[in-house]
């Protein structure tokens, strides 16, 4: 399966710079990093969290795993959960499951980006499907979502 075209014509639309890497079919982004040769901080994952009633994009390195605690005292409720498979899917219905893009804002909604991924000069995320990732420079990536940024992976030493 191809990156969606809603995915393309976002990124041409907005004359964003970006390379299309194929790579054989991997379900997680460490093994993306991985097989593409680059590290996994590099790599993106995303993991769409709801909140109370609505539904949140988080963007993290493919090494970490987010934490609801800290994602709970950035929003201010008890009320943060994992979207489920099927909600993820009706969110993204042109994307292969596990593979959805960190742009959020495509599909109505907001991008919380951890702090760690803001250091480096580019950023790699899974463009939608299993078997092709996308690259960009980060600043380019977070001119098209305006992302909020925020620690909220689990290793973290600061507090939340």
């Amino acid at each position: 399966m191809p990156i969606p075209q809603t995915v393309r014509t976002r990124l041409d639309r907005e004359h964003v710079h970006y390379d299309v890497l194929p790579h054989p079919q991997a379900f997680r982004a460490a093994a993306v990093a991985q097989t593409l040769h680059v590290s996994d901080q590099q790599m993106a994952k995303v993991v769409i969290v709801k909140v109370k009633t609505r539904f949140v994009t988080t963007v993290l390195p493919a090494r970490w795993r987010v934490d609801l605690q800290c994602l709970r005292k950035i929003f201010g409720t008890h009320r943060v959960r994992l979207a489920t498979e099927q909600e993820i899917k009706e969110l993204f219905p042109d994307c292969e499951l596990g593979a959805m893009p960190p742009l959020g804002t495509l599909y109505g909604l907001p991008v919380y980006v951890d702090r760690s991924l803001t250091g480096d000069g580019q950023i790699i995320f899974e463009g939608g499907t299993h078997s092709e990732a996308i690259r960009m420079r980060y600043w380019d990536f977070a001119a098209l979502v305006f992302p909020v940024v925020a620690e909220f992976h689990r290793e973290s030493m600061a507090t939340c």
